[in-house]
């Protein structure tokens, strides 16, 4: 999918393709569940919660994202269901498109959207 973020600290709005889930990561192995979307209530399901409780990798992407060091940038290791009550897994996300877009947020290929005429 992809991702509105900066990749400095107050730098403009970049639209990002965001790459697919380290192996070992809770991403892929939600992402290998073959279900575009789904949430998890730990607290009411032990199986979910069990299946779950090893030690993995976690990705967090914020304003911030910096695929090009993506593992020492966004992943740290965790166990989910000591640190959330439930999880949403989408599997698929769209970025979420600013109203004011800068040069940076269209990607690769896209035309803006005033083309053929500009602003």
């Amino acid at each position: 999918g992809t991702v509105t973020a900066a990749t400095d600290w107050d730098g403009p709005a970049e639209k990002k393709i965001v790459r697919p889930g380290l192996r070992g990561s809770y991403e892929e192995l939600l992402h290998d569940t073959g279900e575009p979307a789904f949430y998890l209530l730990f607290r009411d399901d032990p199986i979910a919660s069990e299946e779950l409780s090893d030690t993995r990798l976690e990705r967090a992407i914020g304003v911030i994202y910096r695929p090009e060091t993506e593992r020492m940038s966004h992943y740290f290791h965790a166990v989910m269901p000591e640190q959330f009550d439930a999880v949403i897994h989408i599997d698929e996300t769209n970025a979420v498109e600013p109203m004011e877009r800068e040069a940076m947020w269209h990607g690769p290929g896209e035309a803006d959207e005033t083309f053929p005429f500009g602003e």
